[in-house]
C-alpha cells in the first residue's frame, strides 16, 4: 500500500463516529431550496439522486423523512410512455442510467404498479447490440456501465429472459485487459467503477466464475493507499466512492478480506462533515448525496457500528440497494467464495 502524498492525503488524527442523525437531516433536506444554484445545475442527474438519497436514507432506516407520495410522482413524470424509459427529470431524454435509478427507487418503495413495466422491458430489449453490449440511449454510445445498468434492471423486475444473457457475459469479458482489471469497452482502461460494473454484472447473470478471482482481486487491493482509502485506478487521489466500487466488488470476488478493513473506516469516518452532515470524496471536501450513499454502504459492507449509533441496515454489493428489498424480491445473485491471503 505506499504511495507518496502527491497520491495520497494526511487524515486527522481521530475521525469521528458514525454521524447518523446529521447525514439523515443532510439528505432529506437536500434539493429543498429548488431555486438555489447547485439544484438548478444538476437537473440532468435527479433520478439518480434521488436513487443516492432515498438508499442512504433506506440504510439509516429514514426512509419516512421523504414524502412517498412525492418520489413516486416525480418518477412517473419522468417515465416515457413512447420509448419505455426514464429520464433524469422531466422533458429530458430517456438513458438507461436513468431507468436503472428508477426501477431501483419504485422496487424500494414496492411500487412498479406505477408505471408499465412491460414497456420498460421492451426499451432494455431494445438497447442490446449483436455483441451483446448495451447503447444507452438512442444516441448510440457503448459502455460497461449500460450492460450492469440494463441486466440490473431487467433483474428487479425478474426479466432477465428478455435479453440474451450470454452474450450479455461475453462482452463483459471482452472489457477484460491483461492486468485483471476492466475497462468501458474492449481496450479501454482498468477503473475500480468500472469493474464493479462487470463483476455485478456477471454476478446477477451468474457467471461470476469466468473470471480469475485472484488476478482482479490483487489489482482492486493495489488501490488501497497509506491513508486507508481506495483510488479509482493507479496514482489518483483516494476517493470515499471508490470505498464503496471497490469494497462491493472484493466481496461478490470474495476477498473482502483481502483489504485493511480498520484503515478504510478510519478514511471514511474522516470525510464526514461534522457541521451540515454527509459525506465529502475526501475530509474537508463538500458533501453531496453521491459520497453520502458509498461511504455508507461501505460501512454497511464492513459491519460498522460503535457505542454511540443504530447500526446500518445490511446492503446488497451487487445493486447497492438494502438487502431487505432484495430479499423482497426474491433475486439470488452469485457471489464467489473466499481466495487466498493478499
Amino acid at each position: 500500500m505506499a504511495a507518496s502524498l502527491s497520491t495520497d492525503i494526511i487524515l486527522p488524527n481521530a475521525p469521528p463516529d458514525l454521524l447518523l442523525p446529521k447525514h439523515a437531516g443532510f439528505l432529506s433536506k437536500y434539493g429543498t431550496a429548488k431555486d438555489d444554484y447547485d439544484y438548478c445545475m444538476t437537473e440532468f442527474l435527479r433520478m439518480s439522486g434521488m436513487y443516492w438519497g432515498l438508499t442512504a436514507l433506506q440504510l439509516m432506516d429514514r426512509l419516512d423523512s421523504v414524502p412517498k407520495e412525492d418520489v413516486v410522482a416525480f418518477v412517473q413524470d419522468c417515465f416515457h410512455e413512447g420509448t419505455g424509459g426514464f429520464s433524469p427529470a422531466k422533458d429530458h431524454d430517456p438513458h438507461l442510467l436513468y431507468s436503472l435509478s428508477a426501477i431501483q427507487i419504485l422496487a424500494m418503495y414496492d411500487e412498479f404498479k406505477a408505471v408499465d413495466c412491460s414497456k420498460v422491458v421492451e426499451f432494455v430489449q431494445s438497447l442490446q447490440q449483436p455483441d451483446g453490449s448495451f447503447f444507452g440511449d438512442k444516441y448510440g454510445e457503448v459502455d460497461i456501465r449500460f450492460s450492469f445498468c440494463a441486466v440490473a434492471t431487467l433483474a428487479l423486475m425478474k426479466k432477465l429472459d428478455a435479453i440474451d444473457t450470454r452474450k450479455a457475459a461475453d462482452f463483459i469479458l471482452s472489457c477484460q485487459n491483461f492486468d485483471g482489471g476492466f475497462g468501458s469497452k474492449p481496450g479501454s482502461e482498468s477503473h475500480a467503477g468500472l469493474i464493479y460494473c462487470a463483476v455485478g454484472t456477471l454476478s446477477i447473470l451468474k457467471e461470476i466464475d469466468r473470471i480469475d478471482g485472484d488476478a482482479l482481486g490483487w489489482w482492486l487491493c493495489e488501490r488501497q493507499l497509506k491513508s486507508g482509502g481506495f483510488n479509482g485506478r493507479p496514482e489518483k487521489l483516494p476517493d470515499v466512492c471508490y470505498s464503496w466500487w471497490v469494497l462491493a466488488s472484493l466481496t461478490i470476488l470474495g476477498r473482502g478480506d483481502w483489504i485493511d478493513q480498520k484503515a478504510l473506516i478510519k478514511f471514511i469516518l474522516s470525510c464526514q462533515d461534522v457541521s451540515t452532515g454527509g459525506f465529502a470524496d475526501r475530509p474537508g471536501d463538500v458533501a453531496d448525496p453521491f459520497h453520502t450513499l458509498f461511504g455508507l454502504g461501505a460501512l454497511s459492507i464492513l459491519g460498522y457500528e460503535d457505542e454511540t449509533t443504530v447500526k446500518l441496515k445490511k446492503i446488497n454489493p451487487v445493486f447497492c440497494m438494502s438487502q431487505e428489498v432484495i430479499d423482497s424480491l426474491g433475486i439470488e445473485v452469485q457471489i464467489l467464495p473466499g481466495g487466498g491471503a493478499c
